[in-house]
C-alpha cells in the first residue's frame, strides 16, 4: 500500500508541489536558528528537486526543549518574522527523542524531515533525499555523511559500533544506519510519534513500521557553534536506550551467554575429572576457582543489570509516564519572567 501510495505521488502532475514539514529540537540553538531559519526560507514557496520534483517546506516546527541560555526568546523572534515556523514548548527538558516526536506528532506535511538546530545538516539536500525515497520507494530516507564528523576518535568509534550494534539487536536488514537528519512519510512518523512509549529510541520505533529504508550521501557542515561535548555518561544513556528500545534479542543473548558459560563449566570438569583419573596432579585450585568466580560472578550481575533495565522501561509504561508534555509559551502563562528561569536546571538527556 505504501508502494503504490509512492508511485501515485510520483505519477502526480507537474502542478502538484510535495508539502515538507521540518522539525528541529531546540535546545540551545539562539546562535545557529536565524541562519539555519533563513535557508528553510528559501525552500517556502516552491522548489525543485534536482530530479524535477517540486517541493516546498510548508512549516517549520521548533521544539522548546527548556535548554539553557535563550533559546526560547529566538524562537519567538523567528516566529514574528516567519509565518511558516510554529513553536512547540515543552513542560520541562525531556531529551532530543522525546523533543523530536512531539514536534513529529505536531507536523501536517506529506513528508516530515527532521534535522539538528546546530547548522550541520545542509536543507539544500532536502530535495535528494526526496529523489531518493521515490526512486528507492523507500518510506525512511537516512543522511549518509560523506565526511568524517567533528567529534574525537573514540567517539567516533563508539557511534559506529552503536549503530552496528543497532542493526544485530533490531534484526533489520534493510536498515545499515541512522542519522538524526532523515526524511520520512508523514503518516509513518505521525504514526510512530503517537505510539512510541517513554525510553524507546526513536530510530527504534520507526525501524519497527518501517520495511523500505534509504540511505542519501550528503556532507555535513561543520556545527555553528563549537561540537557538542556529551559526557560518557549521556552517551551510555543513549546506547542503553538503544540497546533495551530494541526489544528482545538482548535477554535472547543473555541466555546464550549463560549456555556458552555453562558448557565451558562442564568441559573443565570433565577435564579435571580426567586428569584425577589418568594420575594427573590436580591443577592448583585458589586461581582457577577466583578466575573462575571473578567471570561467572560479572556475567551475572551483567545479566541481572540487563533484566533491571527491562523491568524499569515496563514499570515506567506501566505508571504512564508521559514521553513529553506539550504547553503554551511560559511567557504568556508567567509574563514579565524570563523562561529560562523557570527550569534553570535543564540537563539534556
Amino acid at each position: 500500500m505504501v508502494s503504490d501510495t509512492l508511485a501515485g505521488m510520483s505519477a502526480a502532475s507537474d502542478d502538484h508541489v510535495i508539502d515538507i514539514s521540518v522539525v528541529i529540537p531546540v535546545y540551545a540553538g539562539e546562535a545557529t536558528l536565524p541562519s539555519l531559519c533563513a535557508e528553510l526560507a528559501a525552500l517556502r514557496d516552491r522548489a525543485i528537486s534536482p530530479q524535477g520534483r517540486a517541493y516546498r517546506v510548508t512549516e517549520v516546527v521548533l521544539v522548546w526543549d527548556r535548554g539553557p541560555g535563550r533559546a526560547d526568546e529566538t524562537i519567538r523572534a523567528l516566529q514574528s518574522e516567519y509565518s511558516f515556523v510554529r513553536p512547540v514548548w515543552l513542560s520541562r527538558n525531556f531529551g532530543q527523542h522525546a523533543a523530536t516526536l512531539a514536534g513529529m506528532s505536531s507536523s501536517s506535511g506529506e513528508w516530515i524531515v527532521t534535522m539538528d538546530e546546530d547548522g550541520q545538516h545542509d536543507p539544500a539536500y532536502i530535495g535528494a533525499m526526496l529523489d531518493q525515497a521515490f526512486e528507492a520507494q523507500s518510506q525512511l530516507v537516512y543522511a549518509s555523511p560523506t565526511n568524517a564528523p567533528p567529534h574525537g576518535f573514540a567517539r567516533n568509534v563508539s557511534s559506529r559500533f552503536a549503530k552496528w550494534m543497532f542493526k544485530v539487536l533490531v534484526g533489520d536488514s534493510n536498515l545499515e544506519s541512522f542519522n538524526s537528519y532523515r526524511l520520512m512519510m508523514g503518516d509513518v512518523g505521525r504514526s510512530a510519534a503517537a505510539y512510541t512509549g517513554s525510553g524507546v529510541y526513536l530510530d527504534v520505533a520507526l525501524a519497527w513500521v518501517v520495511s523500505d529504508v534509504s540511505l542519501c550521501s550528503m556532507p555535513m557542515r561543520s556545527e555553528g557553534r563549537p561540537a557538542s561535548n556529551y559526557s560518557f555518561a549521556k552517551l551510555l544513556s543513549h546506547f542503553g536506550r538503544l540497546v533495551i528500545s530494541s526489544g528482545t534479542r538482548p535477554l535472547a543473548m543473555v541466555s546464550f551467554l549463560g549456555l556458552v558459560f555453562l558448557a565451558l563449566g562442564i568441559v573443565y570438569s570433565i577435564w579435571i575429572l580426567l586428569s584425577r583419573l589418568m594420575g594427573g596432579v590436580a591443577p592448583a585450585g585458589w586461581t582457577s576457582t577466583f578466575v573462575s568466580i571473578l567471570i561467572v560472578g560479572g556475567l551475572t550481575l551483567f545479566s541481572l543489570g540487563v533484566i533491571a533495565q527491562y523491568i524499569r522501561a515496563a514499570t515506567n509504561m506501566s505508571l504512564g509516564k508521559p514521553l513529553y508534555v506539550v504547553v503554551r509559551d511560559p511567557k504568556r502563562v508567567f509574563p514579565g519572567q524570563p523562561a529560562a528561569a523557570i527550569d534553570d536546571q535543564a540537563v539534556r538527556d
